[in-house]
């Protein structure tokens, strides 16, 4: 027999470029238990198909039913996980991050969908992903209704990836949230964050981390924080979806805001009417020690950690000052400590202006 150039099939040269077609049908087999457990009544289908299915006659019960959507990712929170190996609680932070931005319109999130991008294809990695993911969306009350997979070898080293994703809701028009409904008065109700959920990573990096900041290792003990430093920067962000959801329903709310990059001051602005401002009292809370940990080891300034961080506070309401107690209740029921933190009042200064003061105890 002659000599002949080397058979190639499609596969199998595609594999040589880095890209494993096997792997990810493996990956797709090992997360089906998990998509399932993200289902909704509404969901039509499985995984496989082009596009993710929802029946929308259940908005028939709306009167005029407005759709909301949000997109987000989780930052450089991805580099904790990838350095620790622990893949299934990123994709709980995802869900946090998308949902609860719909929530503060009074949007009850429907389904959702995700994008991982990765150098090398894992499948027990991507299913890890996946399940932090569906597990999100079941504390959400959404339908995980599809997703995708993309390998990208020689733009992300083999075991790099980033996470994405999109949801959509909706909520009645009646009962939207926002600006427009906020009166002098109303009490700033702070809900506690469950630490620093996916923002300003790479600033927390970079003091706590890098060889120009402290150089400390993830497994690195820290007395405050009561264990290994890498197990506090990875605890995942609290989901408020439902437990907002449910406050709406029960009390007068009037607006929330989600606290993500830019910090408490900068989020809540977004949801401040022009003629009005808001003040918060420090000295209603003391921020969870990691916050104070990066002050103190970084040297870095008040100003610069409330402008990044959520130094303690993930989520607030606006609501009537009669209506506090049973808001508190209904959040300490879904295990959300809750505290009133400030007041709405006129604008005196730059409209729609909000103004942290005092200091948190201990600091």
């Amino acid at each position: 027999m002659s000599d002949s150039p080397t058979s190639h099939t499609a596969g199998n040269a595609y594999a040589e470029a880095g890209v494993n077609i096997e792997a990810a049908d493996r990956a797709i087999d090992l997360m089906k238990v998990w998509v399932e457990k993200a289902k909704r009544p509404e969901m039509i289908g499985g995984l496989g198909g082009f596009a993710g299915l929802f029946d929308a006659s259940a908005l028939t019960r709306y009167k005029r039913p407005l759709l909301a959507t949000s997109t987000d990712g989780v930052g450089t929170k991805v580099a904790i996980a990838q350095a620790m190996d622990v893949h299934d609680t990123i994709g709980r932070d995802l869900v946090g991050m998308v949902v609860d931005d719909l929530v503060v319109c009074g949007a009850e999130p429907l389904f959702m969908t995700d994008y991982i991008a990765t150098g090398r294809v894992v499948p027990e990695r991507i299913a890890a992903i996946v399940k932090g993911i569906a597990e999100g969306c079941v504390e959400a009350g959404c339908a995980l209704v599809g997703g995708e997979t993309a390998e990208h070898p020689g733009l992300l080293h083999p075991d790099e990836y980033d996470v994405a994703g999109a949801t959509t809701g909706v909520v009645e028009a009646d009962d939207l949230l926002g600006p427009g409904r906020v009166r002098p008065d109303d009490v700033v109700l702070a809900m506690a964050s469950s630490g620093l959920h996916s923002n300003g990573y790479s600033l927390v990096r970079h003091v706590l981390l890098s060889e120009h900041g402290a150089g400390w290792a993830l497994d690195r003990h820290v007395d405050e924080l009561g264990g290994d430093l890498g197990t506090t920067l990875l605890t995942p962000t609290r989901i408020y979806a439902k437990a907002c959801l449910d406050l709406a329903r029960t009390v007068t709310v009037h607006a929330m805001s989600h606290v993500t990059g830019g910090g408490l001051a900068a989020n809540l602005e977004r949801v401040m009417p022009v003629e009005l401002s808001a003040t918060i009292e420090r000295g209603t809370w003391t921020p969870e020690p990691v916050f104070d940990l990066v002050r103190r080891v970084g040297d870095v300034s008040q100003a610069d950690l409330e402008a990044t961080l959520n130094c303690g506070v993930g989520m607030v309401a606006l609501l009537p000052a009669d209506q506090v107690d049973a808001a508190v209740a209904v959040l300490e029921g879904y295990g959300i400590h809750a505290w009133p933190a400030g007041r709405v009042g006129a604008a005196t200064g730059r409209g729609g202006a909000v103004e942290l003061v005092g200091q948190h105890p201990g600091w």
